[in-house]
């Protein structure tokens, strides 16, 4: 098994393309309009579908907000420089609802967007959190 996908429900379909393809950079891999249902299906990524995971953007026409409830938590991105991505996300109009720094009881650096409907993405520095580190000193271990 591998994970193919997470489906997201949007209110503006442009704005949430903008902000993952434009503002994240991912590409827009397909869309499909399907009129008997009355919505359309966009996937984003950062690869094709058939070696990445990808996000599913689902837009029911004429439904434009959503409420996300307190289940949902996060999509997560590993990013190489975390403060020149803020910066980027920021300059192109992002929301940065968390600035980069290290995490509560923690010392993997991270930071929070929210896209154009309150989804809260989590950058994460790679090279800080505590799995890779945990791996790191295994391999030194070994």
């Amino acid at each position: 098994m591998r994970l193919l996908h997470t489906m997201l429900r949007v209110g503006n379909l442009d704005e949430s393309l903008k902000f993952y393809c434009d503002i994240l950079g991912m590409k827009l891999l397909r869309q499909k309009d399907y009129p008997g249902g009355k919505f359309t299906l966009a996937f984003v990524g950062y690869g094709d579908e058939a070696d990445h995971s990808v996000i599913e953007l689902t837009y029911n026409w004429g439904v434009d907000s959503y409420n996300l409830g307190d289940a949902y938590g996060h999509i997560a991105l590993g990013v190489d420089d975390i403060y020149s991505t803020c910066e980027q996300i920021r300059a192109a109009g992002g929301k940065i609802s968390r600035e980069p720094g290290p995490m509560k009881h923690g010392s993997t650096v991270i930071a929070f967007v929210e896209d154009p409907d309150g989804y809260k993405v989590e950058l994460i520095q790679l090279g800080t959190q505590g799995s890779a580190e945990a791996s790191k000193q295994l391999a030194v271990n070994s």
